[in-house]
């Protein structure tokens, strides 16, 4: 799928600027940092770190972050915009690190992406220090599941509600929008969640943060179904 996200570098990096999509900047950003900031993180890696945007915002939090992309395009605009920065090419199904080099591994909304998410979250946990923290932020799974764009209309003329289907079938789906034309992946919460476990794993930490802000419309469909999740993972 790296393919699709060259082809749709320009166009992610213009919808984003600086500040970030609504997900990000209303939902997101401050529950992921909030898991961040004041923790004494030595090492870090942000797996899929697309334009290096959330290893800009952790620098000060880290004493290094090292980032990665299997997209040429978007791994250029990082250096760009951070020359001093380390961000490198790869894949999380294969990342070029010794066992336990971070003790912070971060993973914000690039589970999706992620084909092979099996090998993946192995190689996510074994490049994870003893003690060390895995970040994930990831949509939730009734909205990749959504049926028919998932808000709909009652058909007696009543209230919005939000609609889902086959949540329990994995499968890619296409996400398009200004010019992003990529393949995001649906799996039921219990994928994830066994994969994790499995990699020797424990939950420590999970949240479905509310919008802080923006466009009030956006943000009340938000609080009615969250879109999104952030938690934390230790390793043992």
């Amino acid at each position: 799928m790296s393919e699709r996200w060259e082809n749709s570098a320009a166009a992610w990096i213009e919808s984003q600027g600086e500040a970030g999509d609504f997900t990000r900047r209303y939902v997101l950003d401050s529950a992921m940092r909030a898991r961040i900031e004041g923790q004494g993180f030595f090492r870090a890696l942000d797996i899929g770190c697309g334009e290096g945007r959330f290893c800009r915002m952790i620098a000060p939090h880290v004493s290094a972050a090292t980032g990665i992309d299997p997209a040429p395009s978007l791994i250029a605009e990082a250096i760009r915009r951070d020359p001093a920065g380390d961000y490198r090419l790869g894949r999380a199904e294969q990342l070029d690190f010794a066992d336990g080099a971070f003790d912070l591994v971060i993973s914000y909304l690039s589970l999706i992406d992620i084909d092979d998410i099996d090998t993946a979250i192995a190689e996510m946990a074994r490049v994870l220090a003893p003690g060390g923290m895995l970040l994930i932020a990831n949509l939730n799974s009734f909205n990749t599941a959504a049926a028919n764009g998932g808000w709909q209309q009652d058909w007696r003329g009543g209230s919005r509600y939000f609609a889902i289907d086959d949540y329990l079938i994995t499968r890619p789906t296409r996400a398009a929008w200004r010019g992003i034309d990529v393949v995001n992946w649906h799996r039921p919460l219990s994928t994830y969640f066994t994969l994790l476990i499995d990699a020797g794993l424990r939950l420590t930490f999970f949240d479905e943060p509310a919008p802080t802000g923006g466009d009030p419309a956006k943000a009340d469909r938000y609080r009615r179904a969250p879109y999104a999740h952030v938690m934390t993972w230790r390793r043992a």
